[in-house]
């Protein structure tokens, strides 16, 4: 396995939407595992394949907090359906906005329709914090970002701190 690099904001390339899988093979299964081992080693909780320059439909999730089990889910061409509109209003952050944590209103319940890591079809209910994980990464694949609900305002306070982060970044 191998950490992948984490594309960060205000990159181009997390806008791209990214394409259905065809097929399920050895080598998308190794993706899933460097994306698991990526996320894990950054400390998050779900990680999208365009998060990782990656333009698959494709996302890992994992929400067991550090002293629980792991609970990989994998999700291959997810599908959402919202199964309960009434907001749900969460804290979000997102590995490609490092250290920046907002609150965004999603739907409450959702069920996804996706292909597990060995090409299986599944259906999943989801509500509380894995709905809004699933929510969020899922609008990584059609190139969207969590920073996208906030204000004009913020949203740009968020990039000119963020590029000038890369930029210091980039010097040192």
């Amino acid at each position: 396995m191998s950490l992948l690099e984490i594309l960060e904001y205000p990159d181009p390339r997390l806008r791209k939407k990214a394409l259905a899988v065809s097929g399920v093979d050895d080598e998308l299964r190794q993706t899933i595992d460097d994306m698991f081992e990526t996320m894990y080693a950054a400390s998050g909780i779900g990680l999208a394949a365009t998060q990782v320059n990656i333009q698959k439909r494709l996302l890992v999730i994992d929400i067991a907090d550090e002293d629980e089990q792991r609970q990989p889910l994998v999700f291959i061409n997810p599908e959402i359906e919202v199964l309960d509109p009434e907001p749900h209003r969460h804290e979000e952050g997102c590995l490609s906005v490092p250290g920046y944590f907002e609150f965004v209103e999603r739907p409450r319940k959702v069920r996804v329709n996706a292909l597990d890591r060995n090409g299986e079809a599944f259906e999943m209910v989801a509500e509380g914090l894995l709905a809004v994980c699933i929510q969020h990464e899922v609008d990584h694949l059609d190139g969207k970002l969590f920073v996208d609900y906030l204000s004009v305002l913020k949203r740009q306070r968020i990039k000119t701190k963020m590029e000038k982060e890369q930029r210091q970044n980039l010097s040192a």
